[in-house]
């Protein structure tokens, strides 16, 4: 059995329709074995496939090919999530970084939030006239 790319990444749940999926694939943001590919790709049991959401690169080896889009509860028997560690770090750094910024909504900073933020992130240096 065979199965393209762009049906079964919705066929696994990966994107919410098929039309989306094609569009990964067409924009380079599917890799099967670190190769872009495009959506009419076949996909073999065993195949690594890459998906770039930004900034994470997913992986997933495929375990077996569904006939057609599946209940979420039945998903791990055709697919295993091997996104390497260094990756899954960089969701976890997003979401502090998310929690650290400005609520959202809240606009532009103001000249005195400006004036701080610039304070904070500047690199501050001893001179060596300010040792004496």
């Amino acid at each position: 059995m065979e199965i393209r790319i762009d049906k079964w990444l919705w066929a696994v749940r990966l994107f919410k329709t098929r039309s989306l999926a094609s569009e990964a694939c067409k924009k380079g943001k599917i890799l099967v074995q670190d190769v872009q590919v495009k959506p009419s790709r076949v996909v073999k049991v065993g195949d690594i496939i890459q998906v770039k959401k930004n900034p994470v690169l997913y992986s997933f080896k495929v375990l077996d090919l569904p006939k057609s889009r599946m209940n979420a509860k039945l998903v791990p028997e055709f697919m295993e999530n091997v996104t390497t560690p260094d990756q899954l770090e960089l969701i976890e750094l997003g979401k502090i970084a998310a929690k650290t910024g400005r609520a959202r909504g809240t606009g532009r900073p103001t000249k005195k939030e400006r004036r701080d933020l610039e304070e904070f992130f500047e690199p501050f240096f001893l001179d060596e006239d300010d040792e004496e």
